[in-house]
């Protein structure tokens, strides 16, 4: 489950933010990549709410500050990934 859950979570960077595999990772850092600014965050929220059914806390989607920070966040939620 946790590698669909990581195409999922994958996905989700890469359409919000007009991203390649090859972005993902430790530069992937809000407000260091074009469109993730106030706005564009939002929207990833959203995003990775629907797709995975989960509701964030607000200061989950505050702290949710990068790739990797994300990761971590989402395993508070039940979401393995990898």
């Amino acid at each position: 489950m946790s590698t669909e859950n990581n195409e999922k979570y994958n996905k989700a960077f890469k359409d919000s933010f007009d991203l390649s595999d090859n972005d993902l990772g430790e530069t992937l850092v809000y407000s260091k990549v074009d469109g993730w600014d106030s706005i564009g965050h939002m929207a990833l929220v959203d995003e990775l709410e629907k797709v995975f059914g989960i509701t964030f806390e607000a200061d989950d989607i505050v702290d949710f500050s990068s790739y990797f920070k994300g990761k971590e966040i989402m395993s508070k939620y039940g979401v393995a990934l990898t």
